[in-house]
């Protein structure tokens, strides 16, 4: 028999599976460095962070689900922060922001 833990744990890791696959197709689809970045950072966190916390779900209460939780807190600070430095540097080295060209 299914009880609703598992069904919780695997809702969040399908719903993390979907943002991770969106952050994929952004990086493939998108025209410039900082759309990509865009997409990268905002999808990939999201999708990262429910991953992680459906494992954690999944596990129960425990050290393991604490490790998983303590990830969770690293990634939801170091991943903007790291996004952000990289778009900082990019922009302060000279790095072209895409713009839509108008059609004569």
């Amino acid at each position: 028999m299914i009880d609703i833990q598992e069904i919780a744990a695997v809702l969040l890791v399908a719903c993390g599976l979907f943002f991770l696959v969106i952050s994929a197709v952004g990086m493939l689809r998108l025209p410039d460095f900082y759309s990509r970045l865009h997409s990268s950072g905002n999808s990939e966190t999201l999708g990262l962070m429910m991953v992680l916390l459906g494992l954690a779900v999944y596990e129960g209460v425990n050290f393991v689900s604490f490790k998983l939780i303590f990830i969770f807190i690293f990634v939801f600070i170091g991943n903007p922060i790291g996004t952000h430095i990289l778009s900082k540097t990019a922009l302060k080295t000279g790095h072209p922001v895409w713009t839509k060209k108008k059609e004569e």
